[in-house]
């Protein structure tokens, strides 16, 4: 069951493009990656899935309800946290909670507990005197507080040093195995490969690739390095090979399309040496974007 649904979702602020004819699904229970530097449309697409914004054209649903028609039902279900946080300045981090829970039903007494526990959260500290990485751990536990069925994470590590960071993967994880579907935008390529099921890579506004990660690694493209004597990089000018780099006496490049037919051509070097091997998903990254 898909718990999004977006089909050619477009946003112009003005004449400036926010995203263009933008489809995807993300199915329950899914950890889902989306990618893409500052600008390429993340944050749009995320605040249109919200309702914080409406389409210029397209449509997305969530739960299989419009988000533009049924916003205010759809946010009960849901948790979010945005790539910069803001709140007042004057409230205790306890008291900012406790309001952010009256708006769903239920006692969340322990809830609260929990996460604040583990977030490392002094409660009754003012949110004026917190530092950056605080604030985003006090938009942690506002966004978790209510259970929610679905998790929009935007840029969620900012400010957060590693053992925090740690933590906080651990608890999405446990969150995950419960049931939660989580959407998790970043442009750290290292987070999404560590925690998410599937990618989808946005560039200038338009996806330009939809994939389980495993699958991108394996059947996008090889890399590939060799070392022979009097090698030229102009040996490898062959349909398939991008990228091509020397270094330290070895060509390094990525190869996409039959691996036989390139061995065979490897095959016909006197080699030194020779690695073929999945890039990381930085680098599959890369390779879109160049």
């Amino acid at each position: 069951m898909s718990i999004i649904e977006v089909s050619h979702l477009t946003k112009f602020y003005g004449k400036s493009r926010g995203i263009v004819d933008v489809s995807f699904n993300v199915e329950e229970g899914e950890i889902f990656g989306f990618i893409g530097p500052n600008g390429a449309g993340k944050s749009t697409t995320i605040r249109l899935l919200l309702s914080l914004i409406h389409p210029t054209e397209g449509e997305g649903k969530v739960f299989g309800l419009d988000v533009t028609k049924h916003g205010p039902e759809i946010r009960r279900s849901i948790g979010y946290l945005p790539s910069e946080v803001f709140y007042y300045e004057g409230m205790k981090v306890i008291d900012l909670l406790k309001y952010s829970a009256s708006f769903y039903e239920g006692n969340f007494t322990e809830r609260m507990k929990y996460l604040s526990e583990l977030m490392e959260l002094e409660m009754n500290r003012r949110i004026s005197d917190l530092s950056f990485g605080n604030k985003k751990k006090v938009g942690i536990v506002q966004g978790l507080l209510h259970s929610p069925k679905l998790l929009f994470l935007d840029e969620p590590t900012s400010g957060l040093d590693p053992l925090m960071q740690r933590k906080f993967f651990d608890l999405i994880k446990e969150e995950n195995k419960r049931g939660v579907t989580v959407f998790f935008s970043s442009h750290i390529l290292g987070e999404v490969q560590r925690l998410c099921n599937r990618v989808g890579i946005i560039r200038e506004g338009s996806m330009v690739e939809i994939s389980e990660i495993h699958s991108l690694q394996q059947n996008n493209y090889k890399k590939i390095s060799v070392t022979a004597n009097g090698l030229t990089p102009e040996f490898f000018d062959t349909p398939g090979v991008t990228n091509v780099q020397t270094e330290n006496g070895s060509v390094n490049f990525f190869f996409k399309g039959d691996i036989n037919a390139m061995v065979q051509k490897v095959s016909s070097l006197k080699l030194d040496d020779v690695t073929i091997e999945e890039p990381t998903l930085e680098e599959i990254f890369m390779h879109y974007y160049e």
